[in-house]
């Protein structure tokens, strides 16, 4: 096997396991790794692109709500949240799911400045999200056109 391919091959590796140790994804992804194969090579992806688009959707709908100080519609926000939290969770958005269940205790309170805390922490951890996975896919891309394999990465 030729160097640079098994280079990055174990840079893609380290990187993987990286972001299951700081708490970005949890086992939910390694199913969702699993799923794909030579047959659909782009499925992970895909589906956290639609992922992340459904995020930026929730995120500007839930900001909106929260806007009107006196008249925040907290059920609207919590489908929000509910929404974000199970498709984070389907995708194993460890982070992003954690914040959701903080979220949804402060929607349950109708605690507004929570819920205006919670939806910064959720903008942020997704975009950090977006930006890792984003780095982990392309690194895949760099394997495949070098003309490596995939590994297969035990957590």
């Amino acid at each position: 096997m030729n160097t640079a391919v098994a280079r990055l091959q174990r840079q893609f590796q380290d990187y993987i396991v990286s972001l299951y140790q700081q708490g970005f994804l949890d086992n939910q992804f390694t199913e969702l790794r699993n799923l794909q194969d030579e047959g659909t090579p782009d499925f992970v992806s895909e589906v956290v692109s639609l992922f992340f688009d459904d995020c930026a959707k929730l995120i500007k709908n839930m900001s909106r709500s929260l806007e009107q100080p006196e008249n925040v519609d907290f059920k609207q926000v919590d489908s929000g949240v509910h929404q974000l939290k199970g498709s984070s969770s389907s995708v194993g958005a460890r982070r992003v799911k954690n914040v959701c269940i903080s979220f949804k205790e402060c929607c349950d309170v109708q605690n507004r400045e929570g819920c205006l805390r919670c939806l910064q922490q959720v903008d942020y951890e997704y975009k950090v999200l977006k930006t890792k996975l984003q780095d982990l896919f392309k690194l895949e891309q760099r394997i495949l056109q070098a003309g490596g394999t995939i590994p297969q990465v035990d957590i």
